[in-house]
Order: C-alpha cells, then structure tokens, then sequence
C-alpha cells in the first residue's frame, strides 16, 4: 500500500466539518508557518519538496512562486484553479467534495508565502454543489479564526473567496481563468507579460491547481526534505490519478510515482485490470490533451524497460514513442474500442472550447472535427489522413495558449500509432459502421510496434 498524503483522512467520517478535520490534525500547517516560519521560509520549504504543479503543465511550484513580483504598495493575490475541465480528470473534485478544509488550509499557509490577503478560488460551474461545500468550509475556518485579521497574531490577514465560472476549458488556462475573474470574456492573454508579474487586475499573481496547494499542507507537516524522498527523480512526493474507462475500479487514486503503468491497471489496490475479461488496447494516461499510447508502449518504453506512473517514465522517447503525465486522467481503453471515433469525440469537444481568438485553432479544429466525422462515418478518402496530419502540424505551436497544442496532440498521436486504423475506416467503410478495428498488433511485443510516423 502506497503512502498516502492527501487521501488519508478523506474517508474518515464527518471529515468535511471543521470539529473533526481539526481533531484529526487539521491546520497544523498553519500554526506552524505563521508562528515560526517567515514567508520566505514557506516558500524554500515548498522549493526543496520538489512540488511540481498537479494542473498538468508540471512546472516546479515553488520555483513559480519565487518568481512573484513584489513591487512596494502593491497588492498579491493567489488564485486557486478549480476550474478542471480537462475530459477524463476528476481529482480537484473528488479533494474539494471529501476534504475541502485541506484546500483551505494549503490556501491559507501559500497565500501567507505570497503576502496574498485576498485569495480567490475560481470553480467551474457545473461543480454548483462543491462551492456550497467550500464555502461552508471558510466560513468555518473564519469562524474559529483561521481566516480574517490578524491570523494567530501574526499580523497577517487573509479573506478567501469562491468565484465560479461558467463552464469554459479555456478558463483553466491561467490568463484566461484571470480574465474571467475580472469579468471579461475568457480570452487568452498574450505573455509576456506574466502573472507574476501583471496577472488579476493587473498586479503581481500566482495561479495553482487545487491538488498542488492541496499538497502544501503535508509539505509542512513533514518538511520539504521529507516531501521529496517520496517518489522517484524530479517526480518527488504523492499524485492524485483519476482513473476511468475500461477498468474494474474507476476511481480517484493517490499514488507515489513508482509504482509502474502495468501495475497500476492490473493490481486489485489500483484499477483491477480491464472490465469484462478484455484486453488492453490503448490509454490516454493524463487527461485528453495527451497523446494516447497503444498497449504495448504503455506498459513498456520503447527501450523495452517498464513505464513508471511519473512525469519523466510516461514522457521517455518523446512524442514519438511517449506521452504526459499531464493532468492524471488516466482514460483505459480496451479491445472494442475504436480510435478514430474517440479522437472525433475529443476534436469536437476541442473545436467546441476554442475561444476563436487565435485562427489556426479556430478554423484548424473546425477542419480536424469535420475531416474525422468523414472517415468515421464511412465518406473519408486515404488523403484525409494525411490533411489530418498536416492540419496538426499547423495548429501546435502557433497560438496564444496550449489550447491549440491540446487538440492538435490527440489527432497526432492517434495518427501515429493507429494509422491503420485509420485506413482501414476508409478502405471497408461499410464494415468500419458495423465493427471496431480491434487489438490489431497494439499489443504485440515492442518490436513490431515501432513502426508509425514519427
């Protein structure tokens, strides 16, 4: 049994109100930063954890606050992005539902790192019953004199306050979550400058991912030195995966980052193994924007060595043999499934969520959707294959935001390594409206597998 660092309480009953999760060590973080730590000190803690953000990008969290500026007379402000939109991750929800004081207690302790007296979580929507959740949750914490003035008479103040937002994934982009937040149109903004630099209302900001500040408060606890002996390499400490699709056990799991992918899918404390006795076919391991991977680059790298559930194992041999860690939405597919009707679900809901603003994702995911309609649905030619793939190539890297990367990365991995598939949907398309593809050689040995564009 792995160790568990943000889960472990999230069961024990009654846990939500501010009496039990108080009983149960709760804001014992706080009381240590604000009496004998400095802001600085915070911040050097969060630095020697390793602690990279859990939103996806995996950028080093402490690095990023180090980069805040602090003109003179200026307000700080953190923003906690709650908005997860990302298809396939549910974690942040799963924290906010069970466990919500440890957001407010990583909240609390980070925004006295940043010198941020007024703190913002912003929530998707559709997550209507969470922010009754996490208000009741401040209003405890208020009331018992975690929030307010003055906190334990350490001279610091600090209000935290609940936004939602109304169901946009371009939202969790943090320039366009901050635009939002201000009451604009969620649009990207163009960076520099940076929000540490000029971020909510143009003054120096931080924006993290609920399970990153989440992961503050053990850091703390246990000291940063402590925090990263767990895990493996730059992958330091515990993640949250939110596992889903083919599997036995479709859950919220926290993991130490060693375990490899093949026991994660297949042993009993993690997802069980394939649902109804299938077999594997495929897996996007981090949320829908990263690239799929058939079975047999899953379990294993290209070098033929197990795959690790970590940033640096899952992204061995780059796009051409790897994927992300990405968010942790970790989506099983298994032998029935087919992979172009799956890589039209995610660029129609990719053409959907762009913001229009810049005219390669704009026009390019249109063009992406409605291409693979066509070969799904039986009026594809050979040559859409290769316009699929010359459309990605245009979209990735010429946007404002990774929205664009986000629907290009799908489509090309898909390609990559289901390309007969792909052909086959054209060649037989009566047969392709009737049947799925199959296992075909995605799981064979490693071999035969390399084969694809690259």
């Amino acid at each position: 049994m792995g160790r568990k660092l943000l889960l472990e309480k999230a069961h024990v009953p009654g846990i939500r109100n501010y009496d039990v999760y108080r009983r149960e060590g709760g804001y014992r973080s706080v009381e240590k930063a604000l009496k004998t730590m400095s802001p600085d000190q915070v911040t050097e803690e969060v630095k020697k954890s390793g602690l990279r953000g859990r939103g996806g990008a995996g950028f080093p969290a402490g690095m990023k606050w180090s980069f805040l500026a602090k003109p003179e007379g200026v307000p700080r402000y953190l923003v906690c992005n709650a908005d997860e939109s990302e298809p396939g991750t549910f974690k942040d929800r799963y924290l906010m539902e069970f466990i919500p004081h440890l957001l407010v207690e990583g909240l609390i302790v980070a925004s006295f790192a940043l010198g941020s007296n007024r703190t913002f979580i912003y929530i998707r929507g559709e997550y209507a019953w969470i922010v009754d959740i996490l208000e009741q949750a401040i209003a405890e914490a208020k009331n018992n004199g975690w929030l307010g003035k003055n906190i334990l008479g350490s001279g610091f103040d600090c209000e935290i306050y609940v936004q939602r937002g109304a169901g946009a994934y371009i939202c969790g982009e943090e320039t366009a979550l901050i635009e939002s937040l201000e009451g604009k149109r969620g649009n990207p903004r163009i960076k520099p400058p940076f929000p540490a630099v000029k971020g909510l209302w143009d003054c120096p900001t931080v924006v993290n991912n609920v399970e990153t500040i989440a992961a503050v408060v053990p850091i703390l606890n246990i000291g940063g030195d402590e925090y990263a002996k767990i895990g493996v390499g730059k992958s330091t400490g515990t993640k949250l995966i939110s596992a889903c699709g083919n599997i036995n056990k479709p859950g919220v799991y926290e993991i130490d980052m060693t375990i490899s992918v093949e026991e994660f899918i297949y042993s009993d404390e993690y997802c069980g193994g394939i649902a109804n006795g299938k077999r594997l076919k495929a897996c996007i391991p981090g949320g829908s924007s990263v690239p799929i991977l058939p079975a047999n680059l899953l379990l294993k790298t290209a070098k033929g060595e197990n795959r690790i559930m970590n940033y640096e194992s899952l992204s061995d041999g780059g796009f051409a043999t790897g994927t992300m860690m990405g968010s942790g939405g970790f989506i099983v597919l298994d032998e029935d499934q087919c992979v172009v009707r799956h890589t039209l679900t995610l660029a129609r809901f990719y053409r959907h969520e762009s913001c229009g603003q810049c005219s390669p994702c704009r026009e390019g995911t249109g063009w992406m959707e409605k291409i693979l309609k066509n070969i799904e649905y039986g009026k594809g030619k050979k040559s859409d294959i290769d316009l699929l793939w010359d459309i990605q190539r245009k979209i990735e890297g010429n946007t404002i935001c990774p929205l664009g990367d986000a629907a290009a990365w799908p489509v090309a991995a898909a390609i990559r390594h289901f390309r007969d598939e792909f052909e086959w949907h054209v060649q037989y398309p009566n047969a392709a409206q009737n049947r799925n593809y199959g296992l075909a050689h995605y799981a064979d040995p490693l071999p035969a597998a390399s084969k694809g564009v690259a």
